[in-house]
């Protein structure tokens, strides 16, 4: 496939009428959105947005790539717009941006897709062809120029030929959609590695996957490796080489200083210790000061990104297993069906279980690197069979991730003959040790705060169903799935089982408020999420309809002071409301399902519940920091 396939006439606009950044991104959705490429015009631009809200994608010398990933992409395309008086887009050079390329890449885009999408990288990295496009007369002379470059490269030409013989080095690129900062970061040190007299390889990890996988004699025969990403790439294989670290822009940018620093001996030499992060080479201050603030939400973002999917799995399981009956469970009931039973265990006892351990464990490895992983996963699990529950998780996950890198610097100094000890001994066995025990001495004051919690839930009794609704509520919306939720649950069943049916109404309408709540802020605030918060909270409503509050985890564990004051208001005024007009419920879970079974009105459960969800889908999209 060639660029222009994805370039044409009706996708070129030379004489962009707008001033600034949002006007020139708009300007150019519309033309896509015209010339029949997208589905979703708004969906594709707030997708569009997102990628800015990360790092700005004005790479310098007058060039700007904006671009997505999203299903609101109907066919992969290229839009270019051109502004001779210039525009301020916030470039990493701080000089106007004059090229506008717009990359909509499908969310089912082919390899082939994404690698001719990412080709175009490859070409603006020379001068003479920018000039040329500059100068263009008509939308059919760029194309024309498109053309013509593709038939003069050959394969042979874009790999960049080695200088055998030359010092050695060895490279990462990476950005967070893996379009075109990857190959451009790439491309720049192979041609400046080429003018220093260098060989270089380099590896992409881009949307298409792995390319140019880096080999074990690779590494070994190289003087040191440039990794230049903003994205998570595998530390280990490097160490005891000397490693610079920077984000992908600096790669394009900044290449020579990048291979100086190795082949100059001042780059240091890698130990496992990930703790100096790539903001820490990037010269412009304000780029500085972003990264250091956003490694705490980078962290979290990982550990959630890899949870989700158990959180998705294991509840919409767990929610066909009523469609049966809410005891179709349970093997004493004559209701009993074995593949309710099945689906239940397989997302409540198996999914759900592994959920918390999953979440702090990524965050460990996001800080820590490999040597995280197994300390974050332990501590989570201990978090979560201790009850609690996800804000335990992250307290294992940071725990974990800061412990390993203190040991990385304990024993960072060891004898050559010893440093194979420290993956597969060292860091495993103090890492879980140290978090484990830590861990341990957390549960103490939990349990005994849940203690308390419940004994005074029992003498609130039934003096003021309201009152005690209000708390029941609210309590199910602190920690999801943590201490807090499952004391309220608790007293709800104790209740349940003595009779009193109140409390186990007030505690699963509170429990369905806050997934419910996320899913109705995405639902009118938009533009305020990114497209995998958007996806969520899809996801959120089904799960929130279930009674699984976890739904609303994946929101909670990056924003939490908001989505957890959000959620305790919606719920206990959930709550507050179902005490207060007695209204009951002999089913222990099942959401939706058993609203048929409630005692009272059925009609009015339902409908503080939606109260509920409102109210913290307000409050909460109404403070949510936007995107950009």
């Amino acid at each position: 496939m060639k660029i222009t396939d994805l370039l044409s006439i009706d996708t070129i606009q030379l004489d962009l009428a707008a001033s600034d950044k949002s006007g020139v991104l708009d300007e150019l959705v519309e033309k896509l959105d015209r010339a029949g490429k997208l589905t979703n015009r708004l969906d594709f631009r707030r997708a569009i947005d997102a990628r800015e809200a990360e790092t700005t994608t004005g790479i310098g010398e007058g060039i700007a790539i904006p671009h997505a990933k999203t299903a609101a992409v109907k066919t992969p395309a290229i839009a270019f717009g051109r502004s001779k008086l210039g525009v301020d887009y916030e470039s990493l050079d701080g000089a106007p941006a004059h090229l506008f390329f717009m990359i909509a890449a499908s969310a089912g885009a082919t390899d082939e897709h994404l690698e001719t999408l990412s080709k175009l990288s490859t070409y603006l990295i020379h001068a003479d062809f920018r000039e040329q496009l500059l100068q263009a007369k008509t939308p059919s002379e760029v194309v024309r120029l498109f053309e013509e470059k593709e038939r003069s490269e050959s394969e042979e030409a874009e790999e960049f030929p080695v200088n055998k013989g030359a010092k050695k080095l060895v490279g990462v690129t990476g950005c967070p959609t893996g379009i075109a900062h990857t190959y451009m970061a790439a491309d720049s040190l192979k041609m400046k590695a080429k003018e220093l007299g260098y060989e270089i390889k380099v590896q992409t990890n881009g949307s298409t996957g792995v390319k140019n996988q880096l080999t074990e004699d690779d590494i070994r025969e190289a003087v040191g490796v440039i990794v230049a990403a903003d994205t998570k790439v595998d530390m280990e294989p490097f160490v005891g080489k000397r490693v610079v670290q920077a984000p992908v822009t600096a790669g394009i940018r900044n290449p020579e200083g990048l291979i100086n620093q190795v082949v100059n001996g001042e780059a240091p030499i890698y130990s496992g210790n990930s703790s100096k992060g790539y903001q820490d080479n990037i010269s412009d201050a304000k780029a500085e000061r972003k990264a250091g603030q956003n490694s705490f939400y980078r962290h979290l973002m990982n550990g959630v990104s890899f949870m989700l999917p158990f959180v998705v799995g294991g509840g919409i399981l767990i929610a066909l297993s009523f469609f049966w009956g809410i005891h179709a469970t349970d093997p004493k009931s004559p209701h009993y069906n074995w593949l309710s039973a099945t689906l239940n265990d397989i997302g409540a006892t198996h999914a759900f279980a592994l959920m918390v351990p999953i979440l702090a464990g990524y965050i460990s490895f996001s800080i820590a690197d490999r040597p995280g992983l197994a300390p974050g996963v332990v501590g989570g699990y201990m978090a979560a069979t201790s009850g609690a529950g996800f804000l335990g998780g992250l307290i294992a996950g940071f725990l974990a991730g800061y412990a390993v890198q203190l040991l990385k610097k304990v024993f960072g100094s060891l004898p050559q003959a010893l440093e194979g000890l420290k993956p597969v001994l060292i860091f495993p066995v103090l890492g879980i040790a140290i978090t484990g025990i830590i861990m341990e001495l957390v549960d103490v004051p939990v349990h005994g705060l849940m203690t308390v919690i419940t004994h005074w839930l029992n003498h609130l009794g039934t003096t003021n169903l309201a009152l005690l609704g209000m708390i029941l509520g609210g309590m199910m919306a602190i920690d999801m799935g943590g201490p807090f939720n499952k004391a309220a649950y608790t007293f709800g069943l104790a209740a349940l089982s003595a009779g009193n049916y109140f409390p186990q109404a007030a505690t699963m309408a509170g429990g369905m408020v806050p997934p419910l709540g996320m899913a109705i802020a995405t639902t009118l605030f938009a533009r305020k999420f990114s497209e995998s918060e958007l996806n969520a909270g899809r996801t959120a409503y089904v799960l929130g309809a279930s009674f699984i509050t976890e739904g609303a985890i994946p929101f909670a564990a990056a924003d939490p002071i908001r989505v957890i004051i959000s959620s305790i208001i919606g719920s206990a005024t959930t709550g507050a409301l179902v005490s207060g007009f007695k209204i009951g419920l002999r089913a222990p879970h099942g959401g939706v399902f058993v609203i048929p079974f409630v005692n009272g009105s059925s009609l009015l459960y339902l409908l503080f519940i939606i109260i509920g969800a409102i109210i913290t889908g307000v409050i909460y999209g109404v403070w949510k920091k936007p995107i950009i």
